[in-house]
This record gives C-alpha cells, structure tokens and sequence, in this order.
C-alpha cells in the first residue's frame, strides 16, 4: 500500500508563451524574429550571389530556353571559324 506523504504536491512548470524569456532576457517571440531574419538575410544573399531566379511564365522559361539554344549555336558556329591570323595571311 502506499502511504501518505506530507510532501507538497510537485509545482507543474510553466506554460511555454510568446512573452517567455528564453536567453538573454530576450522574449520567444524576439528569438523567433531574429532568427527568421537572420535565415531570411542568408537565403536573399544567396539568391544575389548565384542568380538563382524562378522563372515566372511558361513564356520566360522558352524565352530562356531559346537564350541558351542561340548562345550555343553562336559558340559553336565561332568554332568552325579560322584563327584571324590565318585570314589576313596575304599570300605572295
């Protein structure tokens, strides 16, 4: 059997809020913030950095599409051309 204790019941912690300070005095709510801002300031940074865009239309995606196609051909078809040095070559 168990017996009774004269014990006090155990004090139950307190609820988690918006407003509970949780590291340096600052409040869930602030801690929150700042790191949403910091992640935010990363992700924006990276975006710059890389000029990584989502293209917004299906037209923007053929017209990039069709970008890169011409880019190609053009590097290629300057391949196939001779060096300068041989065309001004002046024969005689």
């Amino acid at each position: 059997f168990s017996q009774a204790t004269t014990a006090p019941p155990k004090k139950k912690p307190d609820p988690v809020t918006s407003e509970t300070v949780v590291i340096w005095g600052l409040r869930l709510w602030q801690v929150v913030g700042i790191f949403a801002l910091f992640v935010l300031s990363i992700i924006i940074t990276l975006c710059c950095i890389f000029k990584c865009r989502i293209p917004r239309t299906r037209k923007e995606i053929e017209a990039r599409y069709a970008q890169r196609q011409a880019a190609k051909n053009y590097a290629d078809k300057l391949d196939t051309v001779p060096p300068l040095s041989e065309l001004t070559d002046i024969p005689g």
